[in-house]
C-alpha cells in the first residue's frame, strides 16, 4: 500500500482494551492497516505494507517478545524494510514504531506509555505530533481517545492527499457481541469525503447499541419522567392517547427498546439512561393529526 496513512495503536490495561485508530488516502484501509488481539496487542503496518507483519507480531508479542524485539525481527528478514512503517503495542501498555527510509516523507512516529502514533506522506510534524498528544491529553473510554487523536492529526493537516477511508478496531477479553468473542469495536469507513467523522457516527451508533450506561447518565423514573416516557410513546405509537406510565407503558417502552436494538440497555431498577431517553424524544411521530 503506497498511500498516506497516519494511525495509532493504543492500549488501556486497566479496561484490558487493545486497539489501532487509522486514517488513509487508500480505499478500504481498515482490511490492510490494523491488527488486534486481546490480550497480547495491536499493530498496525502501513507506508508500503507487508500485511504478514500482523499475525507475525501478535505471535511474538503471545510469546512475551517485548514491542521492541517484534519490530526487531520484523525487519530482520524484510528485504522492503526501507519502504515499511508501523506501530506496535502490548496489552499491558509496552509499545514501539518504526518508519523506514524509504517512507514518503513526511514520515516518522512517536512511541510512548501506553501507545504508538505514526503516520506517511504528511503535511508535517504537527501531524504525528498531534496524534500523540491528543492521545495523552484524553480520558475515558479508548475508542472515543482513539477517535480524538485522529481528529487533532486531522486538524493538524492530516495526509498531503486527502482523506478517503478509516478504521477503529478494539479487542477485549469477551468484549464481542453477547460475550462470543473478544472484537469489542469493529468499525470501518471504507470510501467517504471525510471518513474521520464518518467513523465518530458511526461510533456514537455502536456506543448506543453496545456500550453499557456510564453511571452518570442513568435517570430516575420519577413522576416527571415517567409521564414524559408516556408522552413519549404515545407519540411514537406505542401506547394510545391519555396513557400514563404504568406497567402497559413499561411494557411498552421495554418493547420499543427491542425493536429499536437497545436490548442491552433494558432495566429493572426503576431507571432509565440519558441516552435511550434522548433517543426515545428524537424517534419520528406516529401520530395522526
Amino acid at each position: 500500500m503506497r498511500a498516506s496513512t497516519f494511525s495509532i495503536v493504543a492500549a488501556d490495561p486497566g479496561s484490558a482494551q487493545v486497539g489501532v485508530a487509522v486514517q488513509s488516502k487508500f480505499l478500504s484501509v481498515g482490511a490492510v492497516v490494523p491488527f488486534v488481539r486481546a490480550g497480547v496487542g495491536a499493530i498496525a503496518t502501513q507506508a508500503f505494507a507487508n500485511t504478514s507483519y500482523g499475525p507475525q507480531a501478535l505471535e511474538l508479542l503471545a510469546r512475551g517478545s517485548s514491542p521492541d524485539e517484534v519490530a526487531a525481527a520484523l525487519i530482520a528478514g524484510d528485504d522492503g524494510r526501507d519502504d515499511r512503517q508501523f506501530g506496535i503495542v502490548a496489552a499491558a501498555g509496552r509499545s514501539a514504531t518504526y518508519t523506514g527510509a524509504r517512507c514518503i516523507p513526511y514520515a516518522d512516529g512517536v512511541a510512548g506509555e501506553h501507545f504508538a502514533a505514526q503516520g506517511n506522506c504528511l503535511a508535517g510534524a504537527a501531524v504525528v505530533d498531534a496524534l500523540a498528544a491528543a492521545f495523552r491529553g484524553s480520558h475515558g473510554q479508548l475508542a472515543d481517545r482513539l477517535l480524538a487523536a485522529l481528529r487533532a492529526a486531522q486538524a493538524a493537516g492530516g495526509d498531503k492527499r486527502g482523506q478517503q477511508s478509516a478504521a477503529l478496531i478494539i479487542e477485549k477479553p469477551g468484549g464481542g457481541y453477547a460475550g462470543f468473542n473478544d472484537r469489542y469495536v469493529d468499525l470501518r469507513v471504507d470510501d467517504h469525503p471525510a471518513p474521520i467523522e464518518e467513523l465518530a457516527r458511526l461510533l456514537e451508533m455502536h456506543k448506543l447499541y453496545f456500550f453499557a450506561p456510564a453511571p452518570e447518565d442513568l435517570i430516575d423514573v420519577d413522576a416527571q419522567i415517567g409521564a414524559e416516557i408516556a408522552r413519549q410513546l404515545v407519540r411514537t405509537g406505542g401506547l394510545p392517547r391519555g396513557s400514563a406510565y404504568d406497567e402497559a407503558a413499561r411494557a411498552a417502552l421495554v418493547a420499543f427498546m427491542h425493536v429499536e436494538n437497545l436490548e442491552n440497555r433494558v432495566r429493572e431498577d426503576g431507571r432509565i439512561d440519558r441516552q435511550t431517553l434522548d433517543y426515545l424524544r428524537s424517534a419520528p411521530s406516529k401520530l395522526q393529526a
